[in-house]
Protein backbone atom coordinates (compact mmCIF):
# COMPACT_ATOMS: atom_id res chain seq x y z
CA UNK A 1 0.00 0.00 0.00
CA UNK A 2 1.11 3.43 -1.17
CA UNK A 3 1.10 6.93 1.16
CA UNK A 4 -1.73 8.17 2.10
CA UNK A 5 -2.57 12.18 3.05
CA UNK A 6 -2.73 15.49 1.90
CA UNK A 7 0.05 16.58 -0.03
CA UNK A 8 0.07 20.04 1.37
CA UNK A 9 -0.01 18.94 5.27
CA UNK A 10 3.12 16.09 3.88
CA UNK A 11 5.28 19.13 2.33
CA UNK A 12 4.71 21.29 5.65
CA UNK A 13 5.47 18.34 7.45
CA UNK A 14 8.54 18.28 5.63
CA UNK A 15 9.46 21.85 6.04
CA UNK A 16 8.69 21.73 9.94
CA UNK A 17 11.24 18.82 10.18
CA UNK A 18 14.00 21.00 8.50
CA UNK A 19 13.76 23.88 10.63
CA UNK A 20 13.40 21.28 13.73
CA UNK A 21 17.21 19.66 12.39
CA UNK A 22 18.41 23.14 12.41
CA UNK A 23 17.29 24.71 16.09
CA UNK A 24 19.93 26.04 17.47
CA UNK A 25 19.30 24.68 20.61
CA UNK A 26 19.76 21.43 19.88
CA UNK A 27 22.78 21.68 17.42
CA UNK A 28 24.32 23.81 20.29
CA UNK A 29 24.54 21.47 23.00
CA UNK A 30 26.63 19.19 20.92
CA UNK A 31 29.33 21.98 20.33
CA UNK A 32 29.80 23.61 23.80
CA UNK A 33 33.75 24.54 24.90
CA UNK A 34 35.37 23.68 27.80
CA UNK A 35 34.93 26.97 30.23
CA UNK A 36 37.79 29.07 30.29
CA UNK A 37 39.63 30.12 33.25
CA UNK A 38 38.46 34.16 32.48
CA UNK A 39 35.66 35.69 31.41
CA UNK A 40 33.15 33.86 28.69
CA UNK A 41 31.93 36.65 26.33
CA UNK A 42 28.93 35.65 23.20
CA UNK A 43 28.66 37.85 20.34
CA UNK A 44 26.37 36.93 17.65
CA UNK A 45 24.60 38.12 14.50
CA UNK A 46 22.32 36.92 12.23
CA UNK A 47 18.89 35.92 11.75
CA UNK A 48 19.40 32.99 14.21
CA UNK A 49 21.11 35.06 16.83
CA UNK A 50 18.65 36.00 19.22
CA UNK A 51 17.22 31.89 19.62
CA UNK A 52 20.65 30.95 19.65
CA UNK A 53 22.11 33.13 22.61
CA UNK A 54 18.69 32.27 24.38
CA UNK A 55 19.80 28.66 23.65
CA UNK A 56 23.49 29.27 25.16
CA UNK A 57 22.14 31.19 28.22
CA UNK A 58 20.04 27.59 28.83
CA UNK A 59 23.44 25.49 28.35
CA UNK A 60 26.01 26.99 29.90
CA UNK A 61 27.02 26.15 33.07
CA UNK A 62 29.01 29.30 34.16
CA UNK A 63 29.14 33.28 33.90
CA UNK A 64 28.66 35.10 30.73
CA UNK A 65 27.62 38.19 29.02
CA UNK A 66 27.65 39.80 25.69
CA UNK A 67 25.90 40.96 23.01
CA UNK A 68 23.95 39.55 20.13
CA UNK A 69 22.04 41.43 16.96
CA UNK A 70 19.49 39.89 14.96
CA UNK A 71 16.82 41.78 12.50
CA UNK A 72 14.21 44.17 14.42
CA UNK A 73 11.14 42.44 15.60
CA UNK A 74 13.18 39.74 17.17
CA UNK A 75 12.38 38.45 20.99
CA UNK A 76 14.36 36.45 23.18
CA UNK A 77 14.32 35.58 27.31
CA UNK A 78 17.80 36.44 27.85
CA UNK A 79 18.68 37.56 31.51
CA UNK A 80 22.87 38.09 30.99
CA UNK A 81 23.45 38.83 26.96
CA UNK A 82 22.56 41.40 25.68
CA UNK A 83 19.95 41.64 22.34
CA UNK A 84 20.08 45.01 19.83
CA UNK A 85 18.04 44.22 16.38
CA UNK A 86 18.62 45.88 13.00
CA UNK A 87 17.54 45.90 9.43
CA UNK A 88 17.77 43.79 7.24
CA UNK A 89 18.43 43.16 3.94
CA UNK A 90 20.06 46.60 4.15
CA UNK A 91 21.56 47.84 6.70
CA UNK A 92 20.64 50.82 9.03
CA UNK A 93 21.61 53.07 12.13
CA UNK A 94 20.96 50.79 14.65
CA UNK A 95 22.93 48.36 12.88
CA UNK A 96 25.96 50.43 13.29
CA UNK A 97 25.23 50.95 16.80
CA UNK A 98 25.25 46.82 17.02
CA UNK A 99 28.61 46.49 15.47
CA UNK A 100 30.10 49.11 17.77
CA UNK A 101 28.70 47.10 20.48
CA UNK A 102 30.37 43.67 19.75
CA UNK A 103 33.59 45.09 19.28
CA UNK A 104 33.02 47.06 22.64
CA UNK A 105 32.39 43.70 24.18
CA UNK A 106 35.51 41.69 23.26
CA UNK A 107 37.57 44.82 23.61
CA UNK A 108 40.51 44.09 26.51
CA UNK A 109 40.23 40.31 26.74
CA UNK A 110 43.11 38.35 27.86
CA UNK A 111 44.77 34.90 26.65
CA UNK A 112 42.42 33.41 29.83
CA UNK A 113 39.11 34.66 28.65
CA UNK A 114 36.61 33.16 26.18
CA UNK A 115 35.01 34.35 23.44
CA UNK A 116 32.24 32.46 21.78
CA UNK A 117 30.42 33.96 18.31
CA UNK A 118 27.19 32.79 17.52
CA UNK A 119 26.81 33.71 13.92
CA UNK A 120 24.11 32.76 11.46
CA UNK A 121 22.96 34.41 7.62
CA UNK A 122 21.91 37.87 7.01
CA UNK A 123 24.34 38.47 9.91
CA UNK A 124 26.29 40.32 6.74
CA UNK A 125 23.37 43.43 6.72
CA UNK A 126 22.99 43.46 10.36
CA UNK A 127 26.57 44.14 11.16
CA UNK A 128 27.41 47.38 9.08
CA UNK A 129 31.00 48.48 9.81
CA UNK A 130 32.33 51.04 7.19
CA UNK A 131 35.80 50.44 6.71
CA UNK A 132 37.68 53.94 7.30
CA UNK A 133 36.80 56.16 4.38
CA UNK A 134 33.53 55.23 4.07
CA UNK A 135 29.86 55.74 5.25
CA UNK A 136 26.89 53.79 6.44
CA UNK A 137 25.44 55.22 3.12
CA UNK A 138 28.48 53.69 1.19
CA UNK A 139 27.36 49.97 2.79
CA UNK A 140 24.06 50.27 2.36
CA UNK A 141 24.75 51.29 -1.47
CA UNK A 142 26.57 48.00 -1.49
CA UNK A 143 24.21 46.08 -0.04
CA UNK A 144 21.52 47.74 -2.65
CA UNK A 145 23.91 47.37 -5.94
CA UNK A 146 24.59 43.29 -4.68
CA UNK A 147 21.20 42.36 -3.83
CA UNK A 148 20.01 43.99 -7.47
CA UNK A 149 22.98 42.25 -9.41
CA UNK A 150 21.29 38.28 -9.50
CA UNK A 151 24.91 37.23 -7.71
CA UNK A 152 25.21 34.42 -5.57
CA UNK A 153 25.32 34.81 -1.57
CA UNK A 154 28.61 33.67 -1.62
CA UNK A 155 30.20 36.05 -4.22
CA UNK A 156 27.71 39.00 -2.20
CA UNK A 157 29.22 38.27 0.84
CA UNK A 158 33.14 38.58 -0.37
CA UNK A 159 32.45 41.87 -1.44
CA UNK A 160 30.63 42.66 1.80
CA UNK A 161 33.72 41.30 4.10
CA UNK A 162 35.98 43.94 2.07
CA UNK A 163 34.41 47.24 2.73
CA UNK A 164 33.92 46.16 6.68
CA UNK A 165 36.03 47.23 9.77
CA UNK A 166 34.29 44.04 11.49
CA UNK A 167 33.41 41.11 8.59
CA UNK A 168 36.05 38.93 7.64
CA UNK A 169 37.92 37.72 11.00
CA UNK A 170 38.27 41.33 11.56
CA UNK A 171 35.48 41.01 15.05
CA UNK A 172 37.96 37.96 16.12
CA UNK A 173 41.32 40.62 15.68
CA UNK A 174 39.57 42.71 17.72
CA UNK A 175 39.22 40.29 20.74
CA UNK A 176 42.78 38.79 20.32
CA UNK A 177 44.26 37.21 22.65
CA UNK A 178 40.93 35.92 23.23
CA UNK A 179 40.52 32.59 21.96
CA UNK A 180 37.43 32.21 19.92
CA UNK A 181 34.77 29.67 19.84
CA UNK A 182 32.46 30.18 16.30
CA UNK A 183 29.29 28.34 16.39
CA UNK A 184 27.85 28.80 12.77
CA UNK A 185 24.38 27.87 11.11
CA UNK A 186 25.46 27.62 7.59
CA UNK A 187 23.08 29.17 5.33
CA UNK A 188 25.77 29.35 2.48
CA UNK A 189 25.95 26.49 -0.40
CA UNK A 190 28.61 24.54 0.49
CA UNK A 191 28.99 25.91 3.94
CA UNK A 192 32.09 27.31 3.81
CA UNK A 193 32.13 29.37 7.46
CA UNK A 194 34.18 32.08 5.80
CA UNK A 195 31.11 33.45 3.78
CA UNK A 196 28.27 33.04 6.82
CA UNK A 197 27.85 36.92 7.69
CA UNK A 198 30.74 37.61 5.76
CA UNK A 199 32.56 35.67 8.40
CA UNK A 200 33.55 38.13 11.40
CA UNK A 201 35.54 35.67 13.35
CA UNK A 202 36.90 33.43 10.78
CA UNK A 203 39.72 33.61 8.70
CA UNK A 204 39.20 34.86 5.02
CA UNK A 205 40.64 33.31 2.24
CA UNK A 206 39.61 36.06 -0.33
CA UNK A 207 41.52 38.48 -1.19
CA UNK A 208 40.05 42.92 -2.48
CA UNK A 209 40.79 41.98 -6.11
CA UNK A 210 38.34 39.03 -5.98
CA UNK A 211 35.71 41.77 -4.64
CA UNK A 212 36.50 44.12 -8.09
CA UNK A 213 36.58 40.73 -9.89
CA UNK A 214 33.10 39.89 -8.30
CA UNK A 215 31.90 44.06 -9.23
CA UNK A 216 33.24 43.69 -12.75
CA UNK A 217 31.65 40.36 -13.36
CA UNK A 218 27.83 41.45 -12.59
CA UNK A 219 28.08 44.88 -13.88
CA UNK A 220 27.14 45.77 -10.16
CA UNK A 221 26.28 50.12 -9.93
CA UNK A 222 28.85 50.43 -7.15
CA UNK A 223 29.54 54.04 -5.09
CA UNK A 224 33.09 55.75 -7.11
CA UNK A 225 34.11 55.72 -3.91
CA UNK A 226 33.94 51.95 -2.91
CA UNK A 227 35.42 51.14 -6.06
CA UNK A 228 38.43 53.55 -5.05
CA UNK A 229 38.65 52.09 -1.51
CA UNK A 230 38.29 48.44 -3.27
CA UNK A 231 41.71 49.45 -5.50
CA UNK A 232 43.99 50.15 -2.50
CA UNK A 233 41.95 47.81 0.42
CA UNK A 234 44.36 46.23 2.57
CA UNK A 235 43.59 42.29 2.86
CA UNK A 236 41.47 41.16 5.90
CA UNK A 237 43.80 38.41 8.07
CA UNK A 238 44.68 34.73 6.55
CA UNK A 239 44.09 31.24 7.56
CA UNK A 240 47.92 31.54 8.04
CA UNK A 241 47.49 34.50 11.31
CA UNK A 242 49.02 32.89 14.95
CA UNK A 243 45.49 35.29 15.66
CA UNK A 244 43.72 31.83 14.79
CA UNK A 245 46.26 29.22 16.14
CA UNK A 246 43.72 28.92 19.27
CA UNK A 247 40.27 29.62 17.73
CA UNK A 248 38.13 26.66 16.83
CA UNK A 249 35.05 27.01 14.11
CA UNK A 250 32.25 25.24 14.23
CA UNK A 251 28.95 24.12 11.50
CA UNK A 252 26.48 23.23 13.90
CA UNK A 253 23.49 23.15 11.42
CA UNK A 254 23.14 23.67 7.72
CA UNK A 255 20.91 22.82 4.37
CA UNK A 256 22.56 19.40 4.48
CA UNK A 257 21.68 17.68 7.72
CA UNK A 258 18.27 19.29 7.39
CA UNK A 259 17.55 17.89 4.03
CA UNK A 260 18.26 14.64 5.00
CA UNK A 261 16.06 14.73 7.87
CA UNK A 262 13.43 15.52 5.21
CA UNK A 263 14.46 12.74 3.45
CA UNK A 264 14.20 10.27 6.38
CA UNK A 265 10.76 11.42 7.04
CA UNK A 266 9.23 10.95 3.75
CA UNK A 267 10.46 7.56 3.63
CA UNK A 268 8.91 7.03 6.70
CA UNK A 269 5.66 8.14 5.15
CA UNK A 270 6.08 5.74 2.33
CA UNK A 271 7.80 7.74 -0.72
CA UNK A 272 10.83 7.24 -2.42
CA UNK A 273 12.91 10.48 -1.18
CA UNK A 274 15.66 12.22 -3.38
CA UNK A 275 18.21 14.71 -3.00
CA UNK A 276 19.00 16.99 -5.83
CA UNK A 277 21.75 18.73 -3.81
CA UNK A 278 22.21 21.19 -0.74
CA UNK A 279 23.63 23.95 -2.47
CA UNK A 280 21.72 24.88 -5.79
CA UNK A 281 22.32 28.54 -6.88
CA UNK A 282 20.90 29.98 -9.78
CA UNK A 283 18.34 32.59 -11.34
CA UNK A 284 15.10 31.41 -9.06
CA UNK A 285 13.07 31.43 -12.10
CA UNK A 286 15.53 29.19 -14.40
CA UNK A 287 15.75 27.03 -11.72
CA UNK A 288 12.07 26.41 -11.17
CA UNK A 289 11.89 25.10 -14.70
CA UNK A 290 15.06 23.02 -14.92
CA UNK A 291 12.48 21.38 -11.80
CA UNK A 292 9.54 21.53 -13.48
CA UNK A 293 11.62 19.16 -16.34
CA UNK A 294 12.62 16.84 -14.00
CA UNK A 295 9.47 16.57 -12.47
CA UNK A 296 8.22 15.39 -15.69
CA UNK A 297 10.36 13.18 -16.70
CA UNK A 298 10.06 11.60 -13.08
CA UNK A 299 6.47 11.66 -13.70
CA UNK A 300 6.99 9.36 -16.91
CA UNK A 301 9.59 7.38 -15.66
CA UNK A 302 8.64 6.12 -12.06
CA UNK A 303 5.45 4.59 -11.30
CA UNK A 304 6.27 4.96 -7.54
CA UNK A 305 5.36 7.68 -5.33
CA UNK A 306 8.10 10.28 -4.23
CA UNK A 307 9.57 13.36 -2.80
CA UNK A 308 12.55 15.60 -4.50
CA UNK A 309 14.05 17.96 -1.52
CA UNK A 310 16.55 20.64 -2.91
CA UNK A 311 18.69 22.90 -0.66
CA UNK A 312 20.81 26.54 -1.20
CA UNK A 313 20.33 29.79 -2.46
CA UNK A 314 18.64 30.89 -5.68
CA UNK A 315 18.80 34.18 -6.86
CA UNK A 316 16.66 37.17 -8.47
CA UNK A 317 18.08 39.86 -10.69
CA UNK A 318 15.82 42.73 -10.28
CA UNK A 319 17.48 45.17 -12.77
CA UNK A 320 16.38 48.82 -12.59
CA UNK A 321 12.70 48.38 -12.61
CA UNK A 322 10.99 48.76 -9.86
CA UNK A 323 9.98 45.32 -8.18
CA UNK A 324 6.82 43.43 -7.56
CA UNK A 325 6.66 42.06 -3.95
CA UNK A 326 7.97 38.28 -3.01
CA UNK A 327 11.30 37.06 -2.84
CA UNK A 328 13.51 34.53 -4.93
CA UNK A 329 11.26 31.45 -3.20
CA UNK A 330 7.87 32.89 -4.59
CA UNK A 331 9.73 33.38 -7.86
CA UNK A 332 11.26 29.58 -8.26
CA UNK A 333 7.59 28.57 -7.47
CA UNK A 334 5.84 30.67 -10.13
CA UNK A 335 8.46 29.61 -12.62
CA UNK A 336 7.69 25.77 -11.78
CA UNK A 337 4.03 26.40 -11.35
CA UNK A 338 4.46 27.54 -14.69
CA UNK A 339 6.35 24.70 -16.58
CA UNK A 340 4.12 21.94 -14.51
CA UNK A 341 0.83 23.35 -15.56
CA UNK A 342 -1.87 21.16 -16.38
CA UNK A 343 0.04 18.24 -14.49
CA UNK A 344 -1.50 15.90 -11.91
CA UNK A 345 -0.02 14.20 -9.11
CA UNK A 346 2.28 16.97 -8.43
CA UNK A 347 2.33 19.37 -5.69
CA UNK A 348 5.31 21.39 -4.26
CA UNK A 349 6.31 23.83 -1.70
CA UNK A 350 9.50 26.45 -1.70
CA UNK A 351 10.26 28.43 1.50
CA UNK A 352 12.78 29.93 3.51
CA UNK A 353 13.92 28.19 6.64
CA UNK A 354 14.39 31.71 8.66
CA UNK A 355 10.29 32.02 8.10
CA UNK A 356 10.42 35.47 5.79
CA UNK A 357 10.94 35.06 1.57
CA UNK A 358 12.08 38.50 0.90
CA UNK A 359 10.08 41.38 0.89
CA UNK A 360 6.69 40.26 2.81
CA UNK A 361 5.96 38.14 5.73
CA UNK A 362 5.52 34.54 4.30
CA UNK A 363 7.91 31.79 4.10
CA UNK A 364 7.26 31.00 0.50
CA UNK A 365 3.96 28.90 -0.80
CA UNK A 366 2.55 25.79 -2.35
CA UNK A 367 1.89 25.29 -5.86
CA UNK A 368 0.63 22.16 -8.01
CA UNK A 369 -0.63 21.69 -11.34
CA UNK A 370 -3.53 24.05 -11.33
CA UNK A 371 -1.57 26.70 -9.51
CA UNK A 372 -1.34 28.97 -13.48
CA UNK A 373 -5.53 28.14 -14.04
CA UNK A 374 -6.80 29.17 -10.44
CA UNK A 375 -4.68 32.66 -10.94
CA UNK A 376 -6.41 33.44 -14.04
CA UNK A 377 -9.62 32.98 -12.37
CA UNK A 378 -8.89 35.00 -10.12
CA UNK A 379 -8.12 37.79 -12.29
CA UNK A 380 -4.00 37.60 -12.60
CA UNK A 381 -1.48 36.68 -15.29
CA UNK A 382 0.93 34.24 -14.19
CA UNK A 383 3.50 34.49 -16.83
CA UNK A 384 3.59 38.68 -16.77
CA UNK A 385 3.82 38.66 -12.67
CA UNK A 386 6.74 36.02 -12.70
CA UNK A 387 8.55 39.06 -15.18
CA UNK A 388 7.61 41.95 -12.49
CA UNK A 389 9.18 39.71 -10.13
CA UNK A 390 5.68 39.55 -7.79
CA UNK A 391 5.38 36.39 -7.52
CA UNK A 392 3.57 37.42 -3.67
CA UNK A 393 1.03 38.90 -5.32
CA UNK A 394 0.63 35.77 -7.70
CA UNK A 395 0.41 33.27 -4.68
CA UNK A 396 -1.77 35.96 -2.51
CA UNK A 397 -4.07 36.04 -5.40
CA UNK A 398 -5.37 32.37 -4.59
CA UNK A 399 -4.04 32.40 -0.91
CA UNK A 400 -1.37 29.85 -1.17
CA UNK A 401 1.27 31.52 0.72
CA UNK A 402 3.01 29.45 3.55
CA UNK A 403 3.40 31.85 6.75
CA UNK A 404 4.94 30.51 9.59
CA UNK A 405 6.57 33.78 11.22
CA UNK A 406 10.67 33.96 12.15
CA UNK A 407 11.56 30.59 12.75
CA UNK A 408 14.72 31.47 15.14
CA UNK A 409 16.91 29.65 12.75
CA UNK A 410 18.16 30.32 9.14
CA UNK A 411 19.40 27.74 6.59
CA UNK A 412 18.39 29.32 3.44
CA UNK A 413 15.67 27.91 1.04
CA UNK A 414 13.91 24.52 1.36
CA UNK A 415 11.89 23.44 -1.89
CA UNK A 416 10.37 19.99 -1.95
CA UNK A 417 7.74 18.35 -4.51
CA UNK A 418 5.06 15.62 -3.71
CA UNK A 419 4.85 13.40 -7.26
CA UNK A 420 2.08 10.97 -7.62
CA UNK A 421 2.01 9.10 -10.87
CA UNK A 422 -0.99 8.46 -12.57
CA UNK A 423 -1.86 4.79 -10.68
CA UNK A 424 0.20 5.20 -8.38
CA UNK A 425 -3.07 5.73 -5.58
CA UNK A 426 -5.47 8.04 -4.67
CA UNK A 427 -3.20 10.96 -4.87
CA UNK A 428 -2.57 10.97 -8.73
CA UNK A 429 -5.82 12.87 -9.09
CA UNK A 430 -4.68 16.08 -7.20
Amino acid sequence: MGPGGDPRTILRQLFDVAVQAADPKAALRKHLPARPRGRTVVVGAGKAAARMAEAFEDLWDGPVSGVVVDRHGARADLTHIRLMTAAHPVPDAAGLRASAALLAAVKGLTADDLVVALISGGGSALLPCPAPGLSLDDEAAVNRALLASGASISAMNVVRAQVSAIKAGRLARAAFPARVHSLIVSDIPGDDPALVASGPTVPFVSRAAEALEIVAAYGMDMPQLVLSYLQQADDPPGPDDPMFARNGVHVIASAKLSLQAAARTAERLGFTSTILSDAIEGEAKDVGQDHARLIRERLTSSAAPQIILSGGETTVTLGHAPPGKGGRNTEYLLALALHIAGLSGVHALAADTDGIDGSENNAGAFADGGTVARIARAGGDAAALLAAHDAWSAFTLIDDLVVTGPTGTNINDFRAAVLWPAGAGDHSAH
